[in-house]
């Protein structure tokens, strides 16, 4: 008796066990999301060393685990405290790379340019804007006091909610992911996700190049009160013009295989120059 496509992946899938010791480890691991971030791909590294023993464990082959630590060391940005949760659902969805032919790898990436500014605008407002604000009142206005708890309930009522929550994220990321891929690998709406998940991961991208750029002229076209800013009709235009002209090119130069680090020394050098002469503001 044949089994359909769909009965042969979910066997496979039951072949590898991801189990509770494999996401203690990404979850230990989690913690180095911010003593590793550069500017040029921000959390990739730390997300990469999280992910290791999933990928160990799902890709025997030197080429196919090769190719899947490539995926994670792209552009990777976040609230560390809350990044568990998208190591999850990359764990689920690594696993169901690692058994079905058919699934499309570029899904992963896109899925997590898709969520990580969604997660960091949740992760930043519990975190940063209420859970650090409530710990550091409470700490402060006892320090003030001179009492030695002070410093101690700091540390404690802003660390204890994130580590327990970073713990159940990890595994609610993964079973959420498992059963999300399950579910539309029956209804095979994978291909739409994936168009999905680029779309509002372009976005997301564009809208961080937006915020993250600032170019700015302050050239003037005539002399006093009736004087022009030249910035002024570079908005008129569009607004942001330089900060796309900016980005455009570097996307050039990086499809010419230029390297990052001599583009971030040319972004220094062209900046202390321009603004040495007067041309940036």
């Amino acid at each position: 008796m044949k089994t359909s496509n769909n009965e042969q992946v979910k066997e496979n899938i039951n072949e590898i066990d991801i189990n509770k010791k494999d996401l203690n480890r990404v979850f230990w691991r989690s913690f180095q999301m911010e003593f590793s971030w550069n500017y040029e791909r921000q959390m990739n590294l730390a997300y990469t060393y999280a992910m290791i023993p999933i990928l160990k464990k799902l890709y025997k082959k030197k080429e196919d685990l090769s190719e899947s630590l490539k995926r994670h060391l792209e552009f990777f940005n976040t609230t560390p405290h809350i990044v568990t949760l998208m190591l999850g659902v990359s764990t689920a969805m690594e696993k169901q790379n690692a058994v079905d032919p058919n699934f499309d790898s570029s899904t992963i990436n896109s899925v997590k340019a898709s969520l990580m500014g969604p997660l960091a605008g949740l992760g930043d407002s519990l975190y940063w804007g209420t859970l650090r604000l409530i710990a550091t009142g409470i700490g402060t206005s006892l320090a003030l006091q001179g009492n030695i708890l002070g410093p101690i309930l700091f540390l404690l009522i802003f660390n204890i909610p994130h580590i327990v929550l970073r713990f159940i994220f990890t595994r609610l990321g993964f079973k959420m992911g498992t059963g999300f891929l399950q579910n539309l690998q029956k209804k095979g709406t994978m291909e739409s996700l994936t168009f999905g998940a680029a779309i509002l991961g372009l976005m997301v991208i564009g809208g961080m190049s937006a915020s993250m750029i600032t170019l700015e002229v302050p050239l003037k076209i005539g002399s006093g009160e009736n004087a022009t800013k030249v910035q002024d009709i570079l908005n008129n235009i569009m607004p942001g013009l330089l900060p796309l002209g900016a980005f455009g090119i570097m996307y050039w130069l990086l499809g010419k295989g230029v390297k990052a680090t001599s583009i971030l020394l040319g972004i220094a050098l062209v900046g202390i120059c321009g603004v040495w002469i007067g041309v940036f503001g």
